[in-house]
């Protein structure tokens, strides 16, 4: 099965991706951001169903349904929109949409409108791979920046998927868990600094900017998508293990910068969100480590091992590039590791100084140093 999405919002299109394959596994899904594309991609391929924003940036998507109607009246048309007034209905009531989305929309009720109208089919698992690499580190050199992604922890994957499934979602729980996950922290980051979310320019360099940003209803529906992904947690027992002392080191630093900055009246924000992306590299490592094992290859615990020594630097340095990191968290996160002595910021003094702390250097002269520049002594 085919399903064509035309969304110019990157994110909101990835968000309807996931909940078609969430309901139907092994579908084609195709998401395309101009009117001009989408006629040209449906004219060369075949669709099952069409899932459409109504302002596109070359025009409105109801000339690409009208196109679709014309050709076949039966395959369900989905239109997205902020305006489903009954003018708005009765304006496009030719093309018999099968069903409105209006905006701002929450997944579960998305994902049961939808579950209506895509055809029955038998549930395939896609191979995630997509190419003949012969072993994990070739397979890992070949992926593009724009691939890479954070796996979620256990339980907040669990409570984003029960809320999918119609369960009520306690809130507070949420947006505490949310505070100590590195992959859902960095999505959000990546949603806020993208060109979408911030036309003003001003970037937001942690978590508690993101959601103020975003808002609830918006900051809920990406990670719902996260949630989607058909691996977005490491299910795998080895994998699992290897992620969970760099899951509590993220958690311990940001406990230890956090304190640090309260004591010097700082906003503690940015640290605690530094502390908890330093280990993304290595997180990123195993997620499409995980990834490999889905798709039908073995694992070694030597390779992965390996796999973490030559990429967790690479990709920590093209996901900060690809999400749009602002310099000033990438430096938060790269002073976890070090500090040149010419870098005497306050917050990144104390961003090392928590370091030092936490790998036990209590009583060395560096401590000593950046005490006394964090105004501690």
């Amino acid at each position: 099965m085919r399903v064509m999405i035309l969304e110019d919002d990157s994110w909101i299109a990835d968000l309807l991706k996931q909940i078609v394959l969430s309901l139907r596994p092994g579908s084609q899904v195709v998401c395309l951001e101009t009117v001009s594309a989408a006629l040209h991609d449906w004219q060369q391929h075949p669709v099952d169903m069409i899932i459409s924003d109504w302002n596109l940036p070359d025009g409105p998507g109801t000339q690409l349904l009208e196109q679709v109607r014309q050709n076949d009246p039966a395959i369900p048309l989905v239109l997205i929109t902020g305006r489903a007034d009954r003018a708005s209905v009765m304006a496009v009531r030719a093309l018999h949409i099968s069903a409105f989305i209006s905006k701002p929309f929450q997944a579960a009720h998305v994902a049961a409108s939808l579950d209506k109208l895509l055809p029955v089919q038998a549930q395939t698992r896609p191979s995630t791979a997509g190419n003949a690499a012969p072993d994990l580190l070739s397979h890992l050199r070949s992926l593009p920046a724009s691939a890479l992604q954070l796996p979620l922890r256990q339980n907040v994957s669990d409570r984003l998927r029960q809320s999918f499934n119609g369960e009520q979602l306690d809130l507070r729980e949420l947006a505490e868990d949310w505070q100590h996950d590195p992959a859902l922290s960095a999505r959000l980051l990546a949603v806020a600094n993208s060109s979408a979310y911030n036309s003003a320019g001003r970037p937001c360099g942690n978590l508690t900017e993101a959601l103020q940003r975003l808002g609830l209803a918006t900051s809920l529906n990406m990670a719902m998508g996260l949630a989607l992904r058909q691996s977005s947690t490491l299910h795998h027992a080895l994998l699992g293990g290897l992620a969970q002392p760099h899951l509590e080191a993220a958690e311990q630093l940001a406990e230890r910068s956090t304190a640090l900055a309260r004591q010097c009246g700082l906003d503690p924000a940015p640290l605690h969100t530094a502390a908890l992306l330093h280990r993304m590299g290595e997180l990123c490592v195993l997620y499409h480590a995980q990834l490999w094992v889905d798709d039908g290859h073995a694992l070694e615990e030597v390779a992965v091992l390996r796999a973490i020594e030559q990429f967790s630097g690479e990709f920590a340095v093209a996901i900060k590039a690809q999400w749009h990191l602002p310099m000033a968290l990438r430096e938060l996160i790269g002073a976890c590791y070090s500090l040149p002595s010419s870098n005497v910021k306050r917050e990144n003094v104390l961003m090392r100084l928590a370091a030092c702390e936490y790998d036990g250097d209590l009583n060395g002269p560096e401590r000593a140093r950046l005490r006394r520049l964090a105004g501690l002594t």
